[in-house]
């Protein structure tokens, strides 16, 4: 695990049964009876969103090595991964989380909708989550750091599965109302992420759908399914969480932030970009997070085509100022710019 000598560590979350800070709990966030927990039937649907897509995961390979598996269920699984991939990492993240850039009307409908059949939960659940993080980042009140139980092996161990999986089965839900609610006062988006049944039905169905239509046989569909929509759900998933629990626990800091985010190279294809986590924390509403050379951003290119085509504005690029400010120095280096000039942009995308 990679650590950064030129900063004190930001403070453990110390082992605690609720979230939040049992003197002081954040406005809108004390326990109330009924939409402020999850009840026992959204826990079950919960486990079965996660558990039968990992099965199929766990499937894929034996299959594929003793069946094979056709170009088509190959090309489904990956279109059907990156449209509901960068629905949520350019549209619930960068766009509706932290407002790295200004869209229209259509474009954010596309976006929300593309984003809930990723089968991640609502748009307002999922958003207000993600705000809650950034607010507490690995200290109390964060609702899914790996640091939750102290930093002991043991409790890293227990952490990096709450962070991972756990949390989501938590009975406490954050208060919609205190982190997102401008999303609640939007009829049209609020109205989409009530509707969530829906896009998760459509994302699992079409490439069962498309597969039958294209083979005209029931076991073409069967094989569309189980490729396209368990196995690529089951994928997203686990790189998603992969950026709750691993980016917080292991990899590089180039910059300085408050928490432990860190960039996992590795993943940065999968996740369309959103493991260069370290510049994410550091600077939340800039539109692109792997700014240095040869990182992979895939998110922040279709934000970028986006602009070209005039379905978003006001993006919030990187400037070679605001990384300089917040980027740790070589070892003897000194802290002032480097090799640019003062307000001088980097690349877009």
């Amino acid at each position: 695990m990679s650590t950064t000598p030129h900063r004190s560590r930001p403070p453990r979350v110390v082992a605690a049964r609720s979230p939040e800070p049992a003197s002081a709990p954040p406005s809108g966030e004390q326990r109330r009876p009924g939409g402020e927990r999850h009840s026992t039937v959204e826990r079950f649907a919960l486990g079965l969103f996660i558990v039968v897509p990992f099965l199929a995961l766990l499937a894929a390979v034996p299959l594929a090595w003793g069946w094979g598996v056709s170009w088509l269920d190959l090309a489904l699984l990956t279109v059907c991964y990156f449209v509901t991939c960068h629905g949520i990492t350019v549209g619930f993240h960068r766009h509706f989380t932290h407002g790295a850039f200004k869209a229209g009307r259509r474009t954010r409908i596309a976006l929300a909708v593309a984003g809930s059949m990723a089968l991640e939960g609502p748009l307002v659940r999922w958003v207000a989550d993600h705000r809650r993080h950034h607010r507490h980042s690995d200290a109390p009140g964060d609702p899914h750091s790996p640091w939750r139980y102290g930093e002991s092996v043991p409790a890293l161990l227990k952490g990096l599965w709450w962070a991972h999986t756990g949390w989501m089965f938590d009975a406490e839900r954050t208060c919609a109302r205190t982190y997102a609610p401008d999303l609640l006062d939007d009829p049209v988006l609020s109205r989409i992420s009530r509707r969530f049944g829906l896009w998760a039905t459509v994302s699992l169905t079409t490439p069962a759908l498309v597969g039958g239509l294209a083979t005209w046989s029931w076991q073409g569909a069967l094989t569309a399914f189980f490729w396209g929509s368990l196995v690529r759900v089951a994928l997203l998933h686990h790189v998603t969480w992969s950026i709750n629990s691993l980016c917080h626990a292991v990899g590089k800091r180039p910059f300085r932030s408050r928490d432990r985010s860190a960039n996992v190279w590795w993943l940065a294809v999968l996740s369309c970009g959103e493991s260069w986590h370290n510049l994410h924390h550091a600077d939340p509403t800039c539109a692109r997070h792997g700014v240095d050379r040869l990182q992979l951003d895939s998110s922040a290119r279709l934000i970028r085509l986006l602009e070209l085509a005039g379905w978003v504005w006001d993006v919030r690029w990187p400037r070679g100022s605001r990384l300089d400010a917040r980027r740790v120095p070589p070892t003897g280096a000194g802290t002032g710019p480097r090799n640019r000039r003062e307000g001088e942009p980097v690349e877009t995308a």
